[in-house]
């Protein structure tokens, strides 16, 4: 709900804080940071610093619900996350009134680190992972590419499709996307070749976090489902698709998503996106009604989230030469075609258990016309995307980075952004 830590005009006394464009007090995403020197910790990020949660904790600064989630803090927050939404947004509170209190800016300050000088860490210990296809004009741009008659397959809009992904191979932010090697047969070919990808492809997803659990066999019901959500990410499913189109079939995915997905490192609260929630696009006349556990009214009027989302590139010769990162494409969570909430309710549907710093991939989210990879941009290779400089891409080459953003924005607001989802490709 929106309340007094939304308030447009709440100022801190962090310096870098008000007016930041990711972190302002409005936002106050969760995550994990070393210090130098020292061990990984729960932190909120205020402006160009970092509070250090548990340390708050151990100098009685909190008191309440809000202490108690801040002493969960470890150096994962999966006993945080676990917890939530009465401890995450009493913390959440809590630490918006000290940070917005210039009278307890003396005893507080000690516990705010500089974010250049610390170390950012996944925040949770990812026990599965699970990657969606909710962005439906993706669904329908891949599925022209291979099926121009019949783009979408028959269960695309009765059920949330997904396929489970590689938990171990999650890394933050910065992590180097080692090019992966797998199977790939060239269309005139007799039989495959074992070989590095050469159709390497980036994918613009959001990242759903788990909080609370669920128990084996005990489906979560559709109006429960926001209660399991502890927040939102920026997620880069990269993909060989050279690699997919040979080993994909009959089980999907398997060595071209497997070898890496970079997130951002920061967990951006329900509680930080309240403002910022809309309702679910309509669906088209003649598209099915969800069966009756995928579908609430209350889902249906605020479960969808407007967030602007932005593709970078950067290429090596760019930076030789001094030149900005230029933007591939835009889009908007908006353009989603299943809810979070329906994504986790199917997700136990059949009756799989949840643990708190689980991970969902909401699928690759493209606009009606801008695609949100290279494969839709290039038209499956085909037709190069041209940059400023003179260079073109099909798909990613090595020295490549690619950066993916989001902001969340309202009129009468403060914005409120994600940090950031990079990565650049090095030669294996």
């Amino acid at each position: 709900m929106i309340d007094p830590t939304h308030d447009v005009n709440l100022r801190c006394w962090v310096p870098s804080a008000d007016g930041h464009a990711q972190f302002p007090i409005q936002n106050l995403p969760l995550g994990v940071f070393a210090p130098a020197g020292a061990r990984p910790r729960g932190g909120m990020a205020i402006g160009d610093a970092i509070i250090d949660l548990s340390a708050l904790a151990a100098a009685d600064l909190l008191a309440g619900d809000a202490k108690v989630a801040a002493a969960a803090c470890g150096e994962t927050l999966n006993a945080l996350l676990a917890l939530g939404k009465r401890y995450r947004s009493a913390l959440r509170s809590a630490v918006s009134g000290l940070l917005s209190n210039t009278a307890a800016a003396a005893r507080v300050q000690g516990h705010v680190h500089a974010a250049r000088d610390c170390t950012l860490h996944l925040p949770a210990d990812i026990g599965d992972y699970t990657d969606f296809y909710a962005g439906i004009h993706h669904a329908l741009a891949v599925g022209k590419l291979f099926r121009p008659d019949a783009p979408l397959l028959p269960n695309y809009k009765h059920v949330p499709i997904a396929y489970h992904g590689r938990s171990s191979s999650i890394r933050v932010s910065g992590a180097p996307v080692n090019r992966p090697r797998g199977q790939i047969k060239a269309a005139d070919a007799a039989s495959p070749a074992y070989a590095p990808t050469a159709r390497l492809d980036f994918e613009l997803e959001l990242g759903i976090w788990v909080g609370p659990g669920s128990q084996l066999s005990a489906p979560v019901p559709i109006a429960q489902a926001h209660d399991h959500i502890a927040g939102y990410c920026l997620l880069n499913d990269w993909s060989a698709r050279d690699v997919q189109a040979w080993e994909y079939q009959p089980l999907g995915p398997f060595l071209a998503k497997n070898f890496l997905t970079t997130v951002s490192p920061w967990i951006v609260s329900p509680e930080a996106l309240a403002p910022y929630r809309i309702p679910q696009a309509p669906r088209a006349a003649d598209d099915p009604r969800p069966l009756p556990y995928l579908w609430d009214d209350t889902d249906q009027a605020r479960g969808a989230l407007d967030i602007d989302l932005e593709v970078y590139l950067c290429t090596a010769a760019m930076r030789r030469d001094g030149l900005p990162s230029e933007r591939l494409t835009v889009s908007n969570s908006r353009h989603l075609y299943w809810t979070a909430a329906q994504m986790l309710t199917h997700h136990t549907g059949g009756g799989c258990d949840l643990r708190a710093g689980d991970l969902f991939g909401s699928g690759t989210i493209s606009s009606p016309d801008r695609g949100g990879s290279l494969l839709e941009l290039s038209d499956g290779g085909k037709q190069p995307v041209r940059l400023a400089n003179g260079e073109q891409r099909t798909f990613l080459l090595d020295g490549d980075e690619v950066l993916l953003t989001a902001t969340a924005r309202r009129p009468g607001l403060a914005p409120i952004g994600f940090g950031e989802c990079r990565g650049v490709v090095v030669a294996t």
